[in-house]
């Protein structure tokens, strides 16, 4: 079906105030292939205009009352709450996700802002006895400066606010450069943004359909202070080492390979439930997304008869046809993927019970998958899939499933479904992952801190925490008292 108009928000981008250059990049609805938006194509030149204005709106905006921010950030809640049925379609009609996720996206997005509106106002430091009665010792916070933030494609709407609302909270000036793939939403929150009342050069878009001359300039300019990024662990690498030069701070939310272990004594039904939400929201393609299915052999062909009937009735199709609960890959890349460690997994002994296959010649839309007889031999035991492809694999006892679950690089998601009291804190201690849900297939939430171990990423967003990475301690100590 033909995307619905978008309300005009095109129209309404901010502009830099930067030359845009004759380049331009083409965006295009992964459900349909049309043509949504042509946008400047923008490089280092561009972005390193955008730096520029952040840094001269930076002491300004820092100087500002925690209140005068919280404030904005209030009413950009409201604008983005008011526009919700707006920019939900928009991000449907460039991403793909069905509307209705879309619209808990945007939610989700607003929810940030609200939380970081209010704790703006609760940045606090510290008093220390001093050693001696003539001194005086304590401790301040201040923003950080100029931070670069990065945002992926699959949530382009939540992780544009999860990562800025707190670096603005503290009083922060960003540069935001969105996935080519997603940035129309983008564009729409800070045409928000702007009516909200945000100083010029506070908030500033850099589009791009390549990233890596703009990631470079962000991590190579002295005047950014921090770089935020959420994306693939490879490209978290590179960041990390061209900021090495400059000691720059970096927030990295990265791959995983999330574990979901279903026990002997859990309640099946809603384990089944709790797996159909991990693995198919948003069609697989989130980085906590469940990408390895354990079950024990004493409920594993119960779990896997009601789960394959679960997911036998899911949906797919155009995000904005009603009733789709699965919506397409992002590209044709994402496809040849999930072909490939299903075609990996079958020519090593695994079954197909039920999916297995593209829809239709045109679009990306490929079918919900369970696999069974999965060996950890097999790629998709391995890699992260970022797909709706679910493979079980059978497990014996306790020690054995979390020895294999903790064996990756990875460590950001983990789910289990139990009942045994002391199975649940034993093994909650022991996976390695940096968010663990137990007994719920979801756990995001902007009060609680999102962030993983290992190679899946440095720092946390979301919570009290999420504004700590936007702040530098300063200790004073004042003596002659």
């Amino acid at each position: 079906m033909k995307s619905p108009d978008l309300f005009g928000a095109i129209d309404r981008l901010p502009a830099l105030g930067a030359p845009f250059g004759r380049r331009r990049f083409e965006v295009f609805n992964p459900s349909t292939g049309e043509l949504l938006a042509e946008l400047p194509d923008m490089g280092v030149e561009e972005t390193r205009a955008a730096i520029d204005k952040a840094y001269a709106a930076q002491a300004e905006w820092a100087g500002l009352t925690a209140r005068e921010r919280s404030e904005m950030l209030w009413q950009w809640h409201q604008l983005i709450v008011t526009h919700t049925d707006d920019l939900a379609a928009i991000l449907t009609a460039e991403m793909g996700k069905p509307l209705a996720e879309a619209k808990s996206e945007v939610s989700h997005a607003a929810a940030y802002l609200q939380w970081y509106a209010e704790e703006a106002n609760r940045i606090y430091g510290e008093t220390i006895s001093a050693p001696s009665t003539d001194r005086r010792m304590l401790v301040i916070k201040q923003p950080i400066g100029v931070v670069g933030t990065i945002t992926p494609w699959n949530f382009p709407a939540s992780m544009v606010a999860r990562k800025i609302s707190p670096a603005l909270a503290a009083g922060c000036a960003i540069v935001l450069k969105p996935a080519e793939q997603t940035p129309l939403v983008a564009g729409a929150m800070f045409a928000l943004a702007a009516e909200a009342g945000f100083p010029d050069g506070v908030v500033n878009l850099v589009y791009a359909s390549e990233g890596a001359a703009v990631g470079r300039e962000l991590c190579h300019n002295p005047k950014v202070r921090k770089i935020s990024f959420t994306g693939s662990t490879e490209v978290g690498r590179l960041l990390m080492r061209q900021c090495s030069d400059q000691i720059k701070k970096v927030s990295l939310e990265l791959g995983g390979n999330a574990p979901f272990i279903v026990f002997d004594d859990a309640d099946i039904d809603a384990a089944v439930d709790g797996a159909v939400q991990a693995k198919f929201r948003n069609a697989g393609q989130t980085c906590v997304s469940a990408n390895r299915l354990y079950v024990q052999s004493g409920v594993h062909d119960e779990f896997v008869d009601k789960f394959v009937e679960r997911v036998r009735q899911l949906q797919v199709g155009d995000g904005f046809d009603p009733g789709v609960a699965i919506g397409p890959l992002i590209d044709s890349h994402a496809l040849s993927k999930i072909e490939s460690h299903i075609a990996d997994a079958v020519g090593k002994g695994g079954a197909i019970r039920c999916g297995g296959g593209r829809i239709g010649r045109d679009g990306t839309f490929f079918q919900p998958t369970v696999l069974t007889d999965i060996s950890s031999a097999m790629t998709v035991a391995q890699e992260e899939t970022f797909g709706p492809l679910a493979p079980v694999i059978r497990f014996e006892d306790a020690d054995q499933v979390v020895r294999e679950a903790n064996d990756t690089i990875y460590g950001l998601a983990a789910y289990f479904y139990a009942s045994n009291l002391k199975r649940v804190w034993r093994v909650a201690e022991a996976l390695e992952y940096g968010m663990v849900g137990i007994n719920t297939g979801r756990m995001s939430s902007e009060a609680a801190p999102f962030g993983g171990v290992k190679q899946s990423g440095i720092g946390r967003e979301g919570s009290r925490h999420g504004l700590e990475d936007y702040l530098e301690m300063k200790y004073l100590c004042m003596g002659g008292i």
